[in-house]
This record gives C-alpha cells, sequence and structure tokens, in this order.
C-alpha cells in the first residue's frame, strides 16, 4: 500500500466562485467546465466562459472535492475550472486512463472517514491505496467505453412529453410480477456466470455468480436435495425490483439470473419480448420513482405489488406507448452507451 501523496502531487484548485462566473453552453466556443465539491455529473456544474488570465486546472487530472461531498473524485479529460475545496491530482509517474479511474475508485472507497464537521484538506495525501503494481489484473482488462464521437445533443425537446396525457395502470395490467426464490444463497462448489440478484442497490441488483450445479443444489430448506430448477431460473429480458431490504431498486436484466425471494422479477404482460434495455431504462426511472412508498416494515412484496400504480405514456388505443420511451431514452445524451 501506498499514501496517496506518494503516487500524485496534489495541488490546491483554482477556487472560483460561480456565481461569479458567466454561464454558457457549448455553443460558446470559450466554454469550460466548472468543477464543484459535487457528487455527479463527473463533479461538472457548470459550463463557464475562460476567463482572461486564470490557469485552469489541467486535463487528465483527478479531481478530489475536500468538503461538501467529501472524496468524490473524477478523471478530467479538458482543462477545468474548480470551486472552493477542490483540490487536483496529478501523477508522478505517468498512468492510463483506467489506472487513475481505479485510483479515483479507491479514492471514493475512503468517504465513510469524512462528513461536514471532518473535512479532506488535512488528510487527503494520507489515504492509503494500493500501489501501481498491486491493481488488479481483471480491472484493468475493463475496457472504457468510447463516447468522442456521440452526439451529446438531445431531441427530448421536440418530443411532446406532457404528463397530463399520461395514464394510470394497475402493475397487473402492465406487468407479469413473478416470485423470487427463497432467499438463501447456495454454496459455491464451482464457478459460474449466472448472476444472483439480491435485494442491493447497487451492481445491477448482482451480489453473486453461481453455476448451474450449484443452483441446482440449494433448497429452501438449507438442504442439498435435489429440487424444481426452473422454480430458481429466470428468464432474462425482465426487470428485477427489490421488495425488501433496498425496497424499490429497479434494475434491467439482460440474460437468465436467479434471485432471492426479496425480489420480484416483472415481465411485459402483454408481449414480453418487447421489451428492450431503452423501455426498461424508462420503466425503471418510474418505477424507482415510487421508493418513498415503501421501508423495512412496508415491503414491496408481491402480493401487494399488483394494485400499484403506474402512470404512462400511451398511444391512440390507450395503450402503454412503448415505441414513444424507447424513442425517448435513444433521444437522450450518451443514449448509445446503453
Amino acid at each position: 500500500m501506498k499514501k496517496l501523496n506518494e503516487l500524485f502531487d496534489l495541488h490546491y484548485g483554482v477556487n472560483l466562485e460561480l456565481i461569479n462566473l458567466n454561464v454558457c453552453d457549448k455553443n460558446n466556443k470559450n466554454y469550460i467546465n466548472f468543477v464543484s465539491r459535487i457528487s455527479k455529473n463527473n463533479g461538472v456544474a457548470a459550463l463557464v466562459e475562460k476567463l482572461a488570465g486564470v490557469q485552469a486546472n489541467p486535463a487528465g487530472s483527478i479531481s478530489v472535492s475536500a468538503g461538501g461531498s467529501v472524496a468524490e473524485a473524477f478523471l478530467q479529460k479538458e482543462e477545468y475550472y474548480s470551486g472552493r475545496d477542490v483540490y487536483y491530482l496529478q501523477e508522478k509517474t505517468p498512468m492510463t486512463d483506467l489506472q487513475k479511474l481505479f485510483y479515483c475508485m479507491c479514492i471514493r472507497a475512503n468517504k465513510y472517514k469524512y462528513n461536514y464537521g471532518r473535512q479532506a484538506n488535512r488528510t487527503l495525501g494520507d489515504i492509503l491505496v494500493p500501489d501501481l503494481s498491486e491493481i488488479p489484473d481483471n480491472f484493468m482488462q475493463l475496457q472504457i467505453p468510447d463516447y468522442s464521437s456521440m452526439d451529446d445533443k438531445s431531441i427530448i425537446g421536440e418530443m411532446d412529453f406532457d404528463v397530463r396525457k399520461w395514464k394510470t395502470f394497475r402493475y397487473d395490467e402492465v406487468f407479469d410480477i413473478k416470485k423470487g426464490y427463497y432467499n438463501k444463497k447456495p454454496e459455491h462448489t464451482i464457478s459460474g456466470d449466472i448472476p444472483f440478484i439480491g435485494a442491493i442497490d447497487h451492481n445491477n441488483g448482482v451480489s453473486e455468480l453461481y453455476s448451474i450445479e450449484d443452483i441446482s443444489l440449494y433448497h429452501k430448506d438449507g438442504s442439498t436435495d435435489s429440487d424444481d430448477l426452473n422454480k430458481k431460473l429466470f428468464d432474462g429480458n425482465c426487470i428485477t425490483v427489490s421488495n425488501n431490504g433496498s425496497v424499490g431498486y429497479a434494475f434491467y436484466q439482460k440474460d437468465q439470473f436467479t434471485c432471492s425471494h426479496d425480489v420480484n422479477p416483472l415481465y411485459l404482460k402483454e408481449n414480453k419480448d418487447r421489451l428492450n434495455p431503452y423501455i426498461a431504462m424508462f420503466l425503471i426511472s418510474l418505477i424507482e420513482k415510487e421508493r418513498f412508498r415503501w421501508c423495512y416494515g412496508r415491503k414491496w412484496r408481491p402480493k401487494r405489488m399488483p394494485s400499484s400504480l403506474i402512470n404512462l405514456p400511451v398511444n391512440n388505443e390507450g395503450n402503454p406507448d412503448w415505441d414513444y420511451m424507447e424513442k425517448f431514452i435513444k433521444s437522450m445524451p450518451y443514449s448509445k452507451s446503453i
């Protein structure tokens, strides 16, 4: 392990106030990203006009917030301005973008150490991270999508997005709601590639990967007697929704999977093959808007979900307009990466 300041030179950023800058868009050829202490959008809070005589933070550096959303770290591919309590890190020896992204992940993993009353100004450089030689091989094999040729312009404004024209449906009118299997995880005996979907809020709901052999052995009472494999395996091209734990988190499952009984697999009722990743992203956004209704004491079990309501855009026949949903998501910036 190494201290962060053994691998990077830490510099305090430009320290500008957004209120004193002219906000613009990419049509202004003199624009530059403004990075602040936020946890989303790669740290970019706005696009602003460049100021004469102000040296920007360098492209290829890592921005780290020492206050606000403490220890948020992002690789900045372009020069940028920064607000207060934002540091930028430059590697002491050359690194690839993938290696820098690994260290962004390591910095974020230390967020639990900080809060409003304990910022990272003095201790940022002391964070312990793996040395370059210790970065896992499987991480270094990841492929970074190339967004450089993608059109970041959205045509959403050209689409009719009047939710007053939408229609309310019961979940059981739209979805075929399945029950997940008993939540005891199989024992690992053989490595596999079948996802086990649990009631978690990250990693697309995947908590483990199992083999068919392991899945076929485990039994809901903990024994290893053979059981009906069809009860444990679910077809892909569906949306899984956690009904317990991290209630209301939804993910699109492309491939076959197994899951716990804390997860409801949802298939389109009339034509399950009509679902695709774009329609799923539209539906997931609406499903997750309902998270506030549920908690540990009020679970979203399959008995309760059928009577839940969802508002959807409709076609002239009053049915869910799947074509519109797909087109809407495809019209969003960088949708080609889905």
